[in-house]
């Protein structure tokens, strides 16, 4: 099967999906998922398995052919115990998209071009068809940061945000590097943390980390400074 943005697909469905149908209207995100399996075959093989109680809609193999797991309009069983702003359980409100990678347990490797062309084709065509906001298309990571890393700090957020399918800071890095490591007052601390929940994200607990794998993607290490706070305020004008 063709999609309408030009990008071959083929059918392997999964038995996990709930019922009854979604209305299109309902579909609000996007949640960007990699495997975490050492071997594709298996990988596809657990998402269709109907006693791993996972899948995702889509599946991005290395060379980049696009499988659809589930219908988008029935709930896949990809996000878990997840939440963003007002929203929890987010399986209910969003369309997930697996892209095959070892991840950080079996040596996370970088994205390839193949799945990353697949996949900017597939973010236009669902960004299009359900009307999805920028910055309504996360990371597994985001909206579950005491759980998961995926897809983790090698995944392009940046690429993305240039053809406008996802959010990202207007500030130019090599000049806000210079506070890296910078600590915060007491004050500006507090602000962070408020920033970050206005961004989106609603745990507690490793979210710092959360946010520097999908905005701060050279430094990964949960302390707070000057250049993250200077990224999240930008990200919230």
């Amino acid at each position: 099967m063709r999609l309408k943005m030009g990008l071959n697909l083929t059918r392997k469905y999964s038995y996990n999906f709930s019922l009854p149908k979604r209305t299109q209207k309902i579909i609000k995100f996007i949640v960007i998922h990699y495997t975490g399996m050492k071997n594709q075959n298996d990988a596809i093989k657990r998402l269709c398995d109907q006693k791993s109680k996972v899948s995702s809609h889509y599946f991005i193999k290395d060379n980049g052919i696009l499988l659809n797991l589930v219908p988008e309009l029935y709930e896949a069983w990809h996000a878990g115990k997840s939440s963003w702003k007002k929203y929890k359980s987010l399986n209910k409100y969003s369309i997930g998209i697996e892209i095959n990678n070892p991840g950080h347990s079996h040596g996370y490797k970088s994205f390839n071009s193949k799945q990353i062309k697949s996949l900017k084709n597939l973010l236009k065509y669902l960004v299009k068809k359900y009307k999805i906001l920028p910055e309504n298309v996360l990371g597994h990571s985001d909206i579950s940061p005491d759980r998961k890393q995926d897809p983790g700090e090698k995944f392009p957020w940046k690429l993305l945000a240039k053809h406008k399918l996802c959010k990202w800071h207007k500030l130019k890095e090599e000049k806000i590097k210079k506070y890296r490591n910078i600590s915060l007052t007491k004050k500006d601390k507090i602000l962070f943390l408020k920033n970050l929940h206005r961004i989106g994200y609603s745990k507690k607990n490793l979210i710092v980390k959360a946010f520097q794998r999908r905005f701060r993607q050279e430094l990964v290490n949960g302390k707070l400074d000057k250049e993250c706070f200077l990224i999240s305020k930008s990200l919230i004008k």
